[in-house]
């Protein structure tokens, strides 16, 4: 599991490929990224802003200002069906 500091910016990311491990781009994709405090934001490719395709994948940039475990899974629709979650832990600061 990946430890950021509070204040840091972390990038989360995912990618979608075809059982032959081909990367794909599936019809719909979103994201969602829960607080240690338990908020919970969607994010839907094509409406907002914050999530990015990439050239293999997609991003969401994640401003870390709670510290403890954070969450955070893509998943597409459609074609190229697919899930992936991940989590990530974000120290107190020692000031």
């Amino acid at each position: 599991m990946n430890v950021y500091d509070k204040g840091d910016l972390v990038r989360c990311s995912g990618t979608f490929t075809t059982s032959a491990g081909v990367a794909q781009d599936p019809t719909v994709v979103k994201a969602k990224v829960k607080t240690p405090g338990g908020v919970t934001t969607t994010y839907t490719y094509g409406t907002d802003a914050a999530l990015v395709k990439d050239s293999t994948g997609y991003h969401v940039d994640v401003s870390a200002t709670e510290s403890g475990l954070w969450h955070y899974s893509f998943w597409s629709t459609g074609t190229g069906q697919a899930a992936e979650e991940e989590s990530f832990y974000v120290d107190e600061s020692r000031f």
